[in-house]
C-alpha cells in the first residue's frame, strides 16, 4: 500500500513542466479567439464596433494585419507557463492530500479546485491586466477612425504601448497594486471556475477509463477537458465580463468607468441589461475548451515525466 501511494503521488517538477507546455500550446492555438472575446466584452452601448466574433477577427485582420490577432500574446505566452503550471499542479497537490485510500468525495474535489483557483490568481491577475490593455488597444484605435464621435475631443492618437511600458507605468503610478487591479473579480471568476472544472473533468474522464486502475485514453481526456472547460467557462462568463471591464484602463468618451465590482454590475444592468453579462460567452467557451483539452492530453501523456527521465538519477 505504501509503495502504491509512492507511485501515485504527483511529481511536482513533472506537473509544472506539463502545465507549462500545455499552456504554451493552448494559448498559441486559441489566442485570436481570446482577443475577440476581450474586445466584444469591452464594447458598450453606443460604441459597438463588432457584431460577432467572426466580424471582430475579419476587421482586426483588415486594420491590423494577421499578427494584430496576436496583440498581447507575448505577455500570455510568458506568464501562461507559471499560471497553468500553478493551477494544474496545485489541483493535483490538493487532490492528493485530500484523498483517503485513493477516493475523493465531490466536496473534497471541489475544495481541491478552490485551492487551485486561489493559488493561480497570483500570476493570472497581472497577466490578464496587461493582456487586456494590449488586446483592446486595437479596438480603441479602430474607434478613433471609424467612430470618431465616441472619442473625447482633443484626444491625441498615440502609439500602442508595449507590455513593458504598461508595467513600468502602472508600477510608477500605483505600485504593485496597479498590476493587481481587478484581483477581487479575478478571484470571483477563477475560484468558481476551478470548483466546477476539476471535479467535472475528473468524473467525465473516469467514465472512459480502461478498467478500475487503467488510465483513460488520451482522446477521452481531451473530450473531457473540452466539455468541462466550456461548461465552467460559460458558467463564470458574467464575472469574466466584470473583470475585463474593471481591468481596462483606456475607454471611449461615451463608455462607462467603474469604481468596483458592485458599481460595475449596477451600471451594466442599468445601461446594457442582463444580456451584457453573456457577451463573449461563446468565444470564451471556444477558447477554454481546446485550451484545457490540450492541457489534459499533455498532462496525461506524461510529457514532463518523459523529459525528466533523461536526467541523471541520484543514487540512494
Amino acid at each position: 500500500n505504501t509503495q502504491q501511494k509512492k507511485r501515485t503521488a504527483p511529481c511536482l517538477p513533472a506537473k509544472l513542466i506539463n502545465g507549462g507546455i500545455a499552456g504554451l500550446i493552448g494559448v498559441t492555438c486559441v489566442f485570436p479567439i481570446d482577443l475577440a472575446k476581450t474586445r466584444l466584452q469591452n464594447q458598450q452601448n453606443g460604441s459597438r464596433l463588432y457584431t460577432s466574433m467572426s466580424d471582430c477577427l475579419i476587421k482586426t485582420i483588415r486594420s491590423e494585419g494577421y499578427f494584430g490577432m496576436y496583440r498581447g500574446a507575448a505577455v500570455n505566452l510568458t506568464l501562461v507557463t507559471p499560471e497553468k503550471a500553478i493551477k494544474l499542479a496545485a489541483n493535483d497537490f490538493f487532490r492528493h492530500h485530500l484523498s483517503k485510500d485513493g477516493k475523493l468525495t465531490l466536496v473534497k474535489e471541489m475544495l481541491a479546485g478552490c485551492g487551485a483557483g486561489t493559488c493561480q490568481v497570483i500570476v493570472t491577475t497581472p497577466m490578464e491586466m496587461l493582456k487586456i490593455q494590449l488586446q483592446d488597444a486595437g479596438r480603441i484605435a479602430a474607434q478613433r477612425k471609424l467612430m470618431p464621435e465616441t472619442v473625447a475631443a482633443g484626444t491625441v492618437e498615440t502609439k500602442s504601448p508595449t507590455a513593458m511600458q504598461l508595467t513600468r507605468e502602472l508600477l510608477r503610478e500605483k505600485g504593485i497594486a496597479g498590476l493587481y487591479k481587478g484581483l477581487g473579480a479575478t478571484l470571483l471568476r477563477d475560484v468558481p471556475f476551478s470548483i466546477i472544472y476539476f471535479p467535472l473533468f475528473a468524473n467525465l474522464n473516469n467514465l472512459g477509463k480502461r478498467g478500475v486502475e487503467g488510465p483513460a485514453p488520451f482522446y477521452v481526456s481531451f473530450i473531457s477537458g473540452c466539455l468541462a472547460g466550456s461548461t465552467a467557462a460559460v458558467a463564470v462568463n458574467p464575472v469574466d465580463v466584470i473583470k475585463t471591464r474593471l481591468q481596462s484602463l483606456t475607454r471611449g468618451s461615451t463608455e462607462d468607468t467603474y469604481s468596483g465590482v458592485t458599481d460595475c454590475i449596477r451600471k451594466i444592468l442599468r445601461n446594457e441589461g442582463p444580456s451584457a453579462f453573456l457577451k463573449g460567452a461563446y468565444c470564451r467557451a471556444l477558447v477554454i475548451a481546446p485550451l484545457f483539452g490540450i492541457a489534459q492530453v499533455v498532462y496525461f501523456l506524461g510529457v514532463g515525466e518523459f523529459l525528466l527521465s533523461f536526467l541523471p538519477k541520484k543514487d540512494n
